[in-house]
């Protein structure tokens, strides 16, 4: 009914929670702004009419005939402000797009752009009509019999079985329905404590409680209700896709025994699939090792403790071996002993100069012993910081052979080794690192503590170019952190190239006495292997060093990004722009909403209701680092609905990170709600849940957020329906030259034939090898450049000629010869390659051979279109 009396009635758009209900929205429609190609906004009202088969809306007088699009001929509903006409219009910054969304349909793919009211309002038309378009009204109808029929059975059963104590005598009911209402809230992810489900609670218990003391028993009803309430997620309604779900999902998730058997999945089901460990934002490829293992030791990151013995600050805070326990079950494979000379003979392990107390280090040995391998199988390494005497340095040879034995690596390293051996060839070893004496330094040749040094021999940093001259791979740098910054700063592409053969150990400055934490990834970005970190001191830096090896199985472990491990390749730690030869991904994350958001710590003085924001950050290079923030969600209890996007440009997705942190907006103090931190490479697409964890690192029960994620390249690569563009954009038809007849029939005849030939010099269109019918020659030479651009580093407005300088930095090989040449003799350049290449340079040739043969192809179709031009003016002027 588009009549103004029904419009007045009807306001907004709002689909139903209940599945009891038929219709796929509780009202028909609500008022929308339309956007038209001259920037122009008309307010009108929008409705699906009573048949579910086209959207209408009231029309102006001009255009009764174009007010209704049938649902068939809609091709895509398309979120945001992504249509030609919201990118032309002068109200462009004006718009939300969160608010924005446009309908594309027919035959020539128009496009119908439409702002709401609000955000929440926009994703309910959106929703509805994708699901409409894709699964039709029948699914509707079905959902609103037969799921709503599974999950009443369901409750029913639930409620008749939930168990209660004899002893409680009248208030049986009572606690039936708080068990039941908890096992259902478990069974669909939502946590029996959360503040709705708790005030929701109290008001069940004392109607209740007024029943029984009438005589009656509660009704089922009411537990049904308050859990339809309570447990069905609008957002997720119209995500159901049964006719799709495989057997083997229902019987996992399904929880009607009535739907198991008839192989139906209800919306319970399907929320309880959404909250299972497959739907986690952490690809489950990443839970076992799923990297190359076999490459040299210096081309990993190692999870590194520092003072693992401490479990305070640095000054006066216990020891505890319960430091070495923690950090092994962790996956640390670098562990920290600073040993000093001991009472009775035996070496100490404690901080020299300082409060903390000694722990005897046989004990440190066997607590080592026993848990070196429990987590992973991957070699350890014993940073051992020597400074006993030599009589107690023998001492402590004599612990390390009795206790470690064996597993001990002790072999020397081999002569000319250019490189490290593999993680995998050194599992189940453990490496001493400490300073080794060579023959005729002071000490005695045979048993001091030297000898069990061989891959790991600790020396002194001069410079890069002295360590390039004479550094062994089997002798290891180590930096405080402040130097270490300082060279990351001043000599970032040295840093990088030095790493790739020598491991490099940074350990936090002498200043930081409370134990606090450097941020890692701005040594990981140097190509540093072993970065040290206080596993005692919670907080961001410790939560993206836990992140950061939970990639590779958490065995310690991680592959480097290879352009940190190509013997010939140019990175710079500090870049701004995009990396050669990395292509760039597009980061698209949609946080929709939240679900069990506790209160902050000590909140209860501001009452029950948070006050939710979403704070999204990206850690990497500097060219990656970026944050936004969600709108605040206001008088919500727990379970609030963002619904909004963002789009981050990733230029080198290896050594990204995401971080989601929830924190709340009204109170003060500690604000902080939880927090999940992401390797971009573990992210796994599409709709997914992220589990929140608490300020030490803990799992929040059942507290997580519901979010979209897509990854695209730069260039709109990938699947389309990733980025909601399901459809290719109609080409807007192009501007051609007319000619005017002159009245004479000989001349106009002349020239009607160059019409042909001004329209092909337009578009610049010929079907020729290797390309489809009517392929774009000018746009296929364009989008080439573009490739080598981004191969070569430099920005998307660089000249060939920049390209040409960025790639002269970085194609001279080992010995200082060129391995790329330009070869400029003949018509068009080619780039020779002299001798192998790394893969990189391999890409980076075939683009420039690409982009040659575009240009090429272009010129000689320009210049044939020319020469008949020109030969049809000549003739014309006869």
């Amino acid at each position: 009914d588009g009549s103004r009396g029904a419009r007045e009635r009807k306001k907004t758009v709002s689909f139903s929670r209940s599945l009891t209900e038929r219709k796929i929205s509780g009202v028909e429609g609500s008022e929308l702004r339309k956007v038209r190609p001259s920037s122009r906004v008309y307010q009108r009202y929008y409705l699906l009419d009573a048949g579910l088969q086209a959207l209408c809306w009231e029309p102006s007088k001009k255009e009764s005939d174009k007010a209704r699009i049938t649902l068939p001929s809609i091709r895509e509903v398309r979120t945001g402000r992504n249509t030609e006409t919201f990118h032309t219009s002068v109200l462009y910054d004006q718009i939300s797009e969160d608010c924005a969304f446009s309908i594309i349909y027919g035959e020539t793919y128009e496009s119908l752009d439409l702002v709401a009211l609000s955000a929440e309002v926009a994703n309910i038309w959106v929703t509805g009509l994708r699901y409409l378009l894709q699964y039709g009204k029948h699914a509707l109808d079905m959902i609103a019999t037969s799921r709503a029929g599974l999950r009443l059975g369901w409750l029913e059963r639930l409620f008749s079985s939930a168990s209660v104590n004899p002893a409680v005598g009248a208030c049986r009911a009572e606690h039936r329905f708080h068990e039941a209402l908890r096992v259902g809230g478990r069974t669909c992810g939502t946590g029996a404590s959360t503040p709705g489900m708790e005030s929701r609670g109290k008001g069940a218990k004392g109607s209740q409680k007024h029943r029984q003391e009438a005589g009656q028993r509660v009704a089922k009803q009411e537990f049904i209700e308050v859990f339809h309430d309570l447990c069905t997620r609008p957002e997720i309604y119209f995500l159901l896709v049964n006719e799709e779900a495989s057997l083997e999902l229902i019987q996992s998730h399904e929880p009607s025994e009535e739907g198991r058997q008839h192989g139906w999945l209800s919306l319970d089901g399907f929320t309880n699939y959404l909250n299972s460990t497959e739907c986690h934002l952490l690809d489950s490829e990443h839970s076992a090792v799923c990297q190359d293992m076999s490459q040299p030791l210096s081309h990993y990151y190692i999870n590194s403790s520092h003072n693992t013995y401490l479990i305070e600050d640095q000054l006066q805070g216990p020891s505890n071996l319960s430091g070495y326990v923690r950090a092994l079950k962790m996956g640390c494979r670098c562990v920290e002993l600073d040993v000093w000379d001991g009472p009775g003979e035996e070496p100490v392990v404690l901080t020299g100069h300082t409060q903390t107390l000694p722990l005897a280090f046989p004990s440190v040995l066997e607590v080592i012993g026993r848990f070196a391998f429990v987590a992973s199988d991957f070699p350890l390494i014993l940073c051992v910081e020597n400074h006993c005497t030599l009589p107690q340095q023998r001492v402590m040879w004599k612990h390390l052979v009795r206790v470690l034995g064996k597993r001990l690596y002790t072999d020397p390293p081999s002569e000319g080794e250019w490189y490290l051996p593999s993680p995998d060839s050194l599992k189940g070893r453990i490496l001493l690192k400490a300073q080794k004496w060579e023959p005729g330094q002071d000490g005695e040749d045979g048993e001091e503590l030297s000898d069990l040094v061989s891959l790991c021999r600790s020396v002194r940093f001069t410079d890069f170019q002295e360590s390039s001259r004479s550094q062994r791979p089997s002798e290891l740098c180590s930096f405080h952190e402040s130097v270490a910054v300082g060279l990351a700063g001043g000599f970032p592409g040295d840093f990088v190239n030095h790493n790739k053969r020598f491991l490099t150990r940074v350990y936090p400055s002498p200043m930081r006495v409370d134990s606090s934490n450097m941020n890692p990834q701005d040594l990981w970005k140097c190509g540093c292997q072993i970065v040290a970190m206080n596993y005692q001191t919670a907080g961001l830096m410790m939560d993206m060093n836990t992140a950061w090896f939970r990639q590779n199985g958490n065995c310690g472990y991680v592959l480097r990004p290879a352009i940190m491990r190509q013997e010939v390749s140019y990175f710079s730690a500090n870049t701004r722009d995009m990396v050669p030869g990395v292509a760039p991904q597009l980061l698209h994350v949609k946080v929709i909403s939240g679900q069990n958001l506790p209160r902050p710590r000590g909140s209860g003085v501001k009452g029950d209701v948070v006050e939710p924001y979403v704070y999204l950050e990206i850690h990497g290079i500097p060219a990656d680092c970026g944050e936004r923030r969600t709108r605040t969600v206001t008088r919500n209890e727990g379970n609030p609905v963002f619904d909004e996007s963002f789009e981050f440009q990733i230029n080198l997705p290896e050594l990204a990170m995401v971080r989601f942190v929830v924190l709340d907006d009204d109170f003060i103090g500690d604000e902080f709600i939880g927090q999940y931190t992401i390797p971009l490479e573990c992210v796994q697409p599409g709709y997914r849940h992220v589990p929140l964890q608490s300020l030490t690192g803990e799992d929040l029960p059942h507290a997580r957020l519901f979010v979209h994620v897509a990854l695209t390249n730069r260039r709109g690569g990938g699947k389309p329906h990733k980025r909601g563009l399901s459809v290719r954009k109609a080409r807007k038809g192009r501007s051609y030259a007319a000619l005017r007849d002159l009245g004479v029939r000989a001349v106009d005849e002349v020239f009607k034939t160059a019409a042909p030939l001004l329209r092909e010099a337009t578009d610049l269109r010929e079907k020729h090898a290797g390309e489809s019918e009517g392929e774009d020659l000018r746009e296929n030479m364009q989008a080439s450049v573009g490739v080598f651009r981004e191969l070569c580093g430099v920005s998307a407005v660089a000249n060939l000629l920049q390209c040409v300088r960025a790639l002269g930095s970085c194609v001279s090989g080992p010995d200082g010869n060129p391995l790329l040449l330009f070869d400029l003799g003949g018509d068009y350049p080619s780039l020779e390659p002299q001798g192998a290449l790394p893969d990189v340079l391999r890409r980076v040739v075939s683009a420039f051979h690409m982009m040659v043969q575009a240009s090429r192809a272009v010129v000689q179709l320009s210049d044939g279109i020319y020469t008949r031009i020109l030969h049809i003016q000549t003739t014309g002027n006869r």
